[in-house]
Parts: structure tokens; C-alpha cells; sequence
């Protein structure tokens, strides 16, 4: 089935602005999310559609290249149905920087359904930061994708009181503000009469509980600086800038809060031998004036090792060979590029005294006179071929 336009997902004009956007996409969270939707598959792919569209036009970049190319323009750069594979819900709107619990209140007039606060256990904390980190990758490993282990210093939870911030157990006290429920409910007047809304206790910022005697190591934050490895699968086909979030690695929570996410972006480290152009590769080839002219078997690297070509004779500057398969893979597909060589025909900088009086013999000869020919277009008109 071919996508929807992004727009009509979201219902906006298409010179809507970034708040339009992230307005409209919440208003999609709310009315799609399974939670309001139990058992409705139908909506849980509505709400993945919407964060597609949302992770798309809320980035300049994606939606400037939707702009002009639509969805084609941003295949392999996040988004679709598999780019979600594996997060729940929360994680999906947490990606985005939006709380769930925040947005059920505007619904539901409190948190969720049972207990008002996620998976319906006790009451928590003040969520972590999200962490944000760069790695560095070499074209072979992106070729092939990589797991790295990545030691990352963050905020993690005390041990010394399990991330609850209080010296001991007789240290925690029910909050009075909210009554242990994390949440307090307000009511205003408005033009169609009384209004409550329920919000986080600010108390206790939601955890249901206040501290008498804070914790000696962490000073009652539930927190302290560490550090912790990680193991990063980095799937092949990723480029510059792209970003992959790891849900629940980020920073701990205050009070024994759910963690933030780990933003990773990826940081290509420039070939010695190879450009990358998409998803092909660009090499420089030169070769010398008499195997351009009589023709050679030569090698040239790959990404996976040596690979020999075969230069026909009359070879002139500029040709582009093609290794077919041999360049990068598109992020989340089975197509790969393809590696293209560019020929240089070397001229000597210095030449003997035996070898300028070769060729001044040869530079009168007819086959030595230049004769262009239709077949001899310009780099630029070869290269506007391959990308087309």
C-alpha cells in the first residue's frame, strides 16, 4: 500500500510551522494511542503513522528533502513501520520529547488507568535527561553495520539508597500535598463553567513521597555520577547525522525516576581511498598513458577487499567504471549501491632525456592527435547519467 502524505496525516497545510506540527501531532498521539484504543490495531498503526509523519516535517532537513522529493527523498532516513520495531508507545512519544502521562491528563482528566502513572506500579520520580552522544564510523563498518561498547558517563542511581534519595526507609514519608498519589487536581473557572485538570504533584514531583533526611552520598537526588559500558548495535547503512535512540539509557531519574534515552548520532570518518555518494562510493583510478592507450588488467580496493578491472585500450580521462554492489547498503533495505572508478590518465611531471625523445616522436603521429568524438563527453555529463 503506497504511504499517505505526510500532511494529510497530520492534517496541516503544508507551510505549517513548527508549532502546527508538533500541535497536530499530539493531537494524534492522544486520539490514536492504544490505551484509549484497546485491542484497535487499525489505531496503533494510525499513531505509528503519525510519529513517521512527525519525525519527518519536525526535522528541517527531512522535510526539505520531503519537500522536493517526497517519500522517496527520506526513504533510509528514519521513519516507517520498522524504524518503530521494538518501542512501546511511551517510547515512541518519549523519542519526541513528549510525556505520556502529561499528555493522558489532557484526556483522561488524570494519568492512566491504573494508578495514573506507567505500568500502574508505585508512583515515580522526575524522569532522566536524555543523553546525547556521537560515534565514530569507518565506511567498512558502515558497510557491514557494527556493534561497538561505548563507555558513556552519566547520572546513574545511588546505591547507597537505591535511587530513593532518603538516608533509610524511616527517612520517606507520604507527600501531604497530594497524599501519596503523585498527582494534584486543579480547578478553574472558565466560560463554560468549572474546569479540573490533574497534574503532577509539585510536592513531590510525582513520586508520592517526601524525603525527612536525605541520603549522605547523593544529597536526596537518588543520583551520582557514574559511568556504565554499553553495547551499541549499529545496523549497516547509516550516514552523517543520522540518529539512533537506545530507550531507557540515557540519564537516571531524580527520586528514583525511569531513566531518559541515549541519542546517538553517527560521525563518518573520512576514507583515505574512498568518497561516499549516497549509497554508491567513488574511487580515483589513474593509470599511465600506455596502459590507457594499449589496454590493462589492473586492481583496485573495495570495501570488502581487491577486485581487478579491466581497462580497454583507448581509455581517455575521465571514464567511469562501474563495480556493481560494491558500495554501501541503504539503511533498512536489501539494496546496496555500487562502487564507481574514476580514471585519470597520468601525465609525467618529469621525463627523461630517453623518454622525451620517445615522445617526440610520437606527439606528430596521427593516432597522437586529438579527435574527440561524441563518446568523449564531459565528466560531469557521465556522472549525470549514473545518478540520473
Amino acid at each position: 500500500m503506497a504511504k499517505r502524505d505526510y500532511y494529510e496525516v497530520l492534517g496541516i497545510a503544508k507551510n505549517a510551522s513548527v508549532d502546527d506540527i508538533k500541535k497536530a501531532y499530539r493531537k494524534k498521539a492522544i486520539e490514536f494511542h492504544p490505551d484509549k484504543n484497546q485491542g484497535d490495531k487499525a489505531a496503533e498503526d494510525k499513531f505509528k503513522e503519525a510519529a513517521e509523519a512527525y519525525e519527518v516535517l519536525s526535522d528541517a532537513d527531512k522535510r526539505a528533502r520531503y519537500d522536493r522529493s517526497g517519500h522517496a527523498g527520506v526513504d533510509g532516513m528514519g521513519g516507517g513501520a520498522n524504524h518503530f520495531e521494538g518501542m512501546t508507545m511511551d517510547d515512541i512519544l518519549r523519542r519526541f520529547g513528549f510525556d505520556s502521562d502529561d499528555i493522558f491528563s489532557e484526556f483522561f482528566g488524570g494519568g492512566r488507568r491504573g494508578g495514573g502513572f506507567r505500568g500502574g506500579g508505585r508512583p515515580r520520580g522526575e524522569r532522566g535527561s536524555n543523553l546525547r552522544i556521537k560515534v565514530k564510523m569507518t565506511l567498512e563498518e558502515i558497510a557491514t553495520g557494527v556493534n561497538k561498547k561505548i563507555k558513556v558517563r552519566k547520572q546513574v542511581a545511588c546505591t547507597t539508597c537505591n535511587g530513593s534519595g532518603a538516608r533509610d526507609s524511616s527517612a520517606v514519608e507520604t507527600c501531604s500535598t497530594c497524599r501519596g498519589s503523585g498527582m494534584v487536581n486543579r480547578i478553574s473557572q472558565t466560560p463554560f463553567g468549572a474546569m479540573q485538570t490533574t497534574t503532577t504533584c509539585p510536592s513531590c514531583s510525582g513520586s508520592g513521597q517526601t524525603i525527612r533526611a536525605a541520603c549522605n552520598v547523593c544529597k536526596g537526588d537518588g543520583r551520582v555520577f557514574g559511568e556504565e559500558t554499553l553495547d551499541v548495535d549499529i545496523p549497516a547503512g547509516v550516514h552523517e547525522g543520522i540518529q539512533l535512540s537506545m530507550s531507557g539509557k540515557g540519564n537516571s531519574g531524580a527520586k528514583g525516576g525511569p531513566p531518559g534515552d541515549l541519542i546517538i548520532t553517527i560521525e563518518e570518518v573520512p576514507h583515505e581511498e574512498f568518497t561516499r555518494e549516497g549509497t554508491n562510493i567513488m574511487y580515483e583510478l589513474f593509470v599511465n598513458i600506455a596502459d590507457a592507450a594499449l589496454g590493462a588488467q589492473l586492481e583496485v580496493p573495495t570495501l570488502d577487499g581487491r577486485a581487478r578491472i579491466k581497462v580497454p585500450p583507448g581509455t581517455q580521462s575521465g571514464k567511469i567504471f562501474r563495480l556493481r554492489e560494491k558500495g554501501l547498503p541503504a539503511l533498512q533495505s536489501y539494496s546496496r549501491g555500487d562502487q564507481l572508478i574514476h580514471v585519470n590518465v597520468w601525465t609525467p611531471k618529469k621525463v627523461t632525456d630517453e623518454e622525451r625523445r620517445l615522445l617526440e616522436k610520437l606527439r606528430d603521429m596521427p593516432n597522437f592527435k586529438p579527435s574527440p568524438g561524441k563518446e568523449d563527453r564531459s565528466f560531469f555529463d557521465k556522472v549525470r547519467d549514473i545518478f540520473g
